[in-house]
């Protein structure tokens, strides 16, 4: 009895729907923080159709598309999520984008602060470790 196609996918479901071995699906959670399936008791991994369409989108780039693991971890830093959902859209007729379903807009560079703001964050740290301190203080007293 097939399941349903909004039915969460164990993972060697996942890998008999993408065509690739098991340990690859572990490796690529590996690689890409993005791939990110549901875990049960005893570490079992649960696939949502989401999750199925994203690792059919990195099986296309890296076996079709011919990139490379760093090209697509570039391109979902450069053009997000959804870019590397697309890729996968119709190379095996499962994938398809969920429009419930948020894939988050390309995540910018993180920004070098200036040594003023540095500043003012340990000042801001400071202050917080001490007023930490006297909380602690007035537990232990209470």
């Amino acid at each position: 009895m097939a399941k349903g196609p909004n039915a969460f996918r164990t993972i060697s479901e996942a890998a008999d729907e993408l065509g690739v071995p098991q340990h690859v699906l572990r490796f690529w959670e590996t690689k890409f923080s993005f791939i990110r399936p549901m875990k049960r008791a005893g570490g079992r991994r649960f696939y949502r159709p989401q999750d199925v369409a994203v690792l059919n989108g990195v099986r296309t780039l890296l076996h079709s598309e011919g990139l490379t693991i760093k090209g697509v971890q570039k391109l979902h830093r450069d053009q997000g999520l959804a870019q590397v959902v697309a890729a996968g859209i119709g190379s095996n007729g499962s994938a398809s984008l969920d429009p419930d379903f948020d894939y988050g807009a390309p995540q910018a560079p993180p920004k070098r602060l200036d040594t003023g703001a540095r500043d003012r964050l340990a000042f801001a740290l400071d202050d917080l470790t001490a007023i930490k301190s006297r909380l602690d203080g007035l537990l232990v007293r209470g």
